[in-house]
């Protein structure tokens, strides 16, 4: 294919950055360069003004890649691939200029900062998929709050890559679509709840009927307080209305600060149904928060940060580990630690005997495990199921730094 001469210029700037955005998705800068020219040359079929080349290139770079990572296929060389002289041409990809439900709600890639001689972020890389809640844990300081901003377009990265449903962080297009819950807020205590839900509507640039404002209040039980000024509102009440103004503009993607801080136990609960809503809506929920139990009910993967860099990251369950079962029994004979020892892994402590149990053990397991004890003479005294907790992980995880 000849490349137009007012696009040369284009592909010799863009190159570089699409090839590594590739790479960080692959893990193989030779498969990069295949994803590379795929792009480029769809590139050149497409009507996409010269201006704009960069961003869509970057946005087509990261969507390929990940698609060609989810498929498992792996590319030939560019020269098997463009047909081996054979002239057949390189398959199209589909449109990407705009947001796809095919790309992820967040992807970054080895972001980093420094301030000066502080590392705050060092080679951070995650996503949230559409309709996943993801938990974003550490210690203070790990930097939590400075990846949100970077996300957000808050702060600019030293290094590394962003984008937000389909479109490069940078593009504060790529932002119209995002709630955002700050940490620390404040609105002015002079307007009401109507109006300062009205000020984020017209600053957001939606069009929000006051029927979907009105349900939005309700949503997080403030249906009868929308004509009060917040000036007199408790920080509990304050951090209802933060809610609500994440939400009124029917975001895609919602990023929550420690969102039930200030919440009493009845405003935690309503903030879980909440997440779990959201999700139903394929809405994608980043949930950054230091109530561990919150997040462990609630989200679907959780990436931990420590000093600057991600320590672990996985579903809960690969966290966490199987389950377990603790007996405390007495009377127990060779046969029946034998039978124990059958049934899983197994580890004694007194009269206490802990069974490690198969990921999704058969309803049968345990009873038919007790039953056998009881006939060799066992005498059961307790039996309850046991599991690490996500708290007891992230201890280990950040004062051992065992992440496997």
């Amino acid at each position: 294919m000849v490349v137009r001469a007012d696009l040369e210029q284009v592909f010799r700037s863009a190159y570089p950055r699409v090839v590594a955005v590739a790479a960080r998705v692959l893990g193989s800068r030779d498969q990069a360069e295949d994803v590379a020219q795929e792009v480029f040359l769809t590139f050149g079929r497409s009507s996409v003004p010269a201006t704009e080349a960069l961003g869509w290139l970057t946005v087509a770079a990261a969507h390929t890649a990940l698609n060609h990572l989810r498929s498992g296929r792996r590319r030939a060389s560019r020269e098997e691939a463009a047909g081996g002289g054979d002239g057949r041409p390189w398959p199209a990809v589909g449109p990407v200029s705009a947001p796809s439900l095919e790309s992820p709600a967040v992807w970054c890639s080895g972001l980093r900062k420094r301030y000066r001689r502080q590392v705050a972020v060092d080679d951070v890389s995650f996503t949230v998929q559409r309709g996943e809640v993801l938990g974003l844990l550490g210690p203070n300081g790990a930097g939590k709050t400075s990846a949100i901003k970077f996300l957000l377009g808050l702060v600019r990265p030293d290094a590394g890559e962003v984008l937000l449903l389909g479109r490069p962080g940078r593009d504060p297009a790529s932002r119209a679509r995002v709630g955002y819950l700050p940490e620390l807020f404040r609105y002015q205590p002079w307007l009401t709840v109507a109006e300062v839900l009205a000020l984020h509507v017209r600053l957001a640039g939606a069009a929000v009927p006051d029927r979907e404002r009105r349900e939005c209040l309700a949503t997080v039980g403030l249906a009868d307080r929308a004509g009060d000024r917040v000036g007199g509102f408790s920080k509990g009440m304050q951090q209802r209305l933060g809610l609500a103004v994440a939400l009124v503009a029917r975001p895609e993607l919602v990023i929550l600060d420690e969102p039930t801080s200030a919440l009493d136990p009845l405003g935690r609960a309503d903030v879980r149904d909440l997440l779990l809503a959201l999700k139903d809506r394929k809405v994608a929920v980043l949930l950054n928060s230091h109530l561990i139990g919150e997040v462990e009910r609630v989200c679907d993967r959780v990436v931990i940060l420590d000093k600057g860099r991600v320590a672990a990251a996985g579903t809960l369950a690969e966290l966490l580990g199987g389950r377990e079962l603790r007996l405390r029994l007495d009377g127990v004979s060779d046969a029946a630690a034998a039978r124990l020892a059958a049934t899983g892994a197994l580890t004694r402590s007194g009269s206490v005997f802990t069974v490690a149990l198969p990921a999704e053990p058969d309803a049968d397991l345990v009873p038919a495990l007790i039953a056998d004890l009881v006939a060799l003479g066992v005498r059961v005294h307790a039996v309850e199921p046991a599991r690490v907790t996500l708290e007891e992980r992230l201890l280990d995880i950040l004062r051992t730094g065992a992440a496997a």
